[in-house]
């Protein structure tokens, strides 16, 4: 009876030992998928649909069949069933729980967090260069087409930066590059900004200070007409055969004349 009894609580010894990781495998994966669902309703009900709408990166993810929030929601899945792979073989004996335990703390999340910047430097890139380029979409220069590109590619190299610093890259050079770039940014920026920055100050001025309004009559650098837009880099004024547009810089420059019928 004794052998028996020993070889029954070696049996479901083993079965215990077998059955356990299988349990902590499924419990974990199933955790996983559900906190890949929720994440992806919290997305949505933070709009992040709405947010990322236009926006190359939003294109790109769905020529390959998903979107932005999918691919979140499935970054986030996909960690979880790491980490349950993980804990799994611990707890059946095939990998260390100290190593385990290193191995989540010093490259796992480390990989998952230098992912999600990745991720969301795109994104917000993306959208700043379609915002950027909507709201100069009036402005008729060359140097205005360059600056939604720039401001998108300096955010993808700050969010590079970020996400080698969080995989222990050395990034001491690269600091050098991104501080040299800005440097050239605002000294070139200026340069090449100059009149538009001119024109922006000067359009600030007048929207403010009102000195006339749409409506109005008026005679700026020998430009007379009737004043149709008062915009932020520019005015519009209309004479019955021409259409005038004056930067506001010059506007103030010049003087304005307004005439009174």
């Amino acid at each position: 009876m004794a052998e028996i009894a020993q070889i029954v609580d070696g049996f479901l010894r083993d079965l215990s030992n077998s059955i356990l990781p299988l349990v902590v495998f499924v419990t974990g994966v199933l955790v996983a998928i559900i906190i890949g669902r929720l994440s992806r309703r919290l997305f949505i009900a933070a709009e992040v649909p709405e947010g990322v709408e236009g926006t190359r990166f939003e294109r790109t993810v769905n020529r390959l069949g998903t979107s932005t929030i999918g691919l979140l929601s499935g970054l986030i899945t996909l960690f979880l069933i790491a980490l349950a792979v993980g804990l799994t073989l611990s707890i059946g004996g095939v990998l260390d729980t100290r190593y385990y335990l290193e191995l989540l703390r010093g490259y796992l999340l480390q990989v998952f967090v230098a992912a999600l910047v990745v991720i969301i430097g795109l994104i917000v890139g993306d959208k700043a260069e379609v915002e950027i380029k909507q709201s100069l979409q009036d402005v008729k220069l060359t140097e205005v087409s360059l600056l939604p590109s720039a401001v998108k590619y300096s955010i993808l190299f700050v969010a590079s930066l970020i996400a080698l610093a969080q995989l222990r890259i050395e990034t001491g050079a690269l600091l050098v590059v991104l501080g040299g770039y800005l440097l050239g940014i605002i000294v070139l920026g200026g340069l090449a900004f100059k009149d538009l920055l001119a024109a922006g100050a000067a359009g600030v001025f007048l929207i403010f200070s009102e000195p006339y309004s749409i409506g109005d009559t008026v005679n700026i650098d020998d430009h007379r007409g009737i004043v149709q837009e008062v915009g932020l880099f520019a005015t519009h004024i209309e004479s019955d055969e021409e259409e005038f547009i004056l930067p506001n810089h010059l506007v103030l420059r010049s003087g304005i004349v307004r005439i009174r019928s």
